[in-house]
């Protein structure tokens, strides 16, 4: 064993990454992998194999899930966005640099790539005895697509809102003045919020609120076999994943400071300020003493 540990230890020291941003992006692309192999894991086992081995609740069940899971993986080296939706709203906030929005988006948009294509791999036989007998590859495992009766505006502000209601939520989470959870509880109630959107969100198309969680996969399918029909299908549906949340991000930053965070903000902000101006006068007080 002691040999061992010090081949290990040699490994350990010469792969380190000293980079803090680098080591950031790499903990974001494991946990986003997390998020999409477990949440399409459960989509592939519902669609594959025509609802026996799944149903709805046990698809939003498996993305609350695989949420807090990758939220516990990386959360304590990246802050477990896994959402550039987040990020986003945390550099509106001044809570992250600009440039954390860009690398953070990549490495999501890769952990989902290879979190989709670890599914593929593993339902591969599966998705060709469908192919076979459906005369098409399965749609909607992977990447998120308009239900037939939705247009592309219902669509977009379908994803809007699925995105607020995520952004207020998890700023409320993670707002220190505002019933602060609990330490190590964070990545649950994350999950739960995802589980909540999905139960209630997730008819119209899939409730992607994630443009990273939805193109990385788009980009495997369409490699895969897909083909450039998972872009122009639904009237170029793609586009709304990826642009509507950032709008929703907006919205919901917005109406959670406005209504909420500038106000907890802002009372303790003048408590400081009052327990400041007491001791200011205790001073005064003590140093006036004989």
């Amino acid at each position: 064993m002691g040999k061992q540990k010090i081949v290990l230890d040699k490994i350990a020291r010469a792969l380190q990454i000293r980079n803090k941003l680098l080591r950031q992006g790499l903990a974001e692309c494991m946990g986003t992998l997390i998020l999409v192999m477990f949440g399409s894991g459960a989509v592939a086992q519902l669609v594959l194999s025509e609802g026996s081995h799944g149903i709805f609740l046990t698809v939003n069940l498996a993305f609350g899930f695989a949420a807090t899971l990758g939220i516990l993986v990386c959360g304590q080296v990246s802050g477990g966005h896994l959402n550039p939706a987040v990020t986003f709203a945390l550099c509106i906030l001044g809570r992250a640099k600009w440039r954390k929005f860009l690398v953070y988006f990549f490495f999501q948009t890769l952990g989902s790539f290879f979190g989709a294509g670890i599914i593929f791999g593993m339902y591969y036989d599966a998705i060709q005895a469908y192919q076979r007998k459906e005369g098409t590859l399965p749609f909607g495992i992977f990447a998120t697509y308009p239900g037939n009766h939705l247009s592309t505006a219902n669509g977009f502000f379908d994803q809007v809102i699925g995105t607020a209601a995520l952004i207020v939520c998890i700023l409320a989470i993670v707002d220190p003045y505002n019933n602060p959870v609990p330490s190590g509880l964070e990545a649950f109630t994350v999950g739960f919020t995802v589980l909540v959107i999905g139960l209630s969100m997730g008819f119209n198309s899939g409730y992607a609120v994630n443009p990273a969680r939805d193109l990385g996969p788009r980009l495997f399918t369409s490699i895969a076999g897909w083909g450039g029909q998972v872009f122009s299908m639904g009237n170029y549906w793609f586009l709304v994943p990826i642009f509507a949340p950032f709008l929703g991000t907006i919205i919901g930053v917005i109406l959670y400071q406005l209504m909420v965070g500038w106000h907890t903000e802002g009372e303790a902000r003048d408590k400081k300020k009052e327990t400041e101006d007491l001791n200011v006068k205790l001073n005064d007080i003590d140093s006036s003493a004989p």
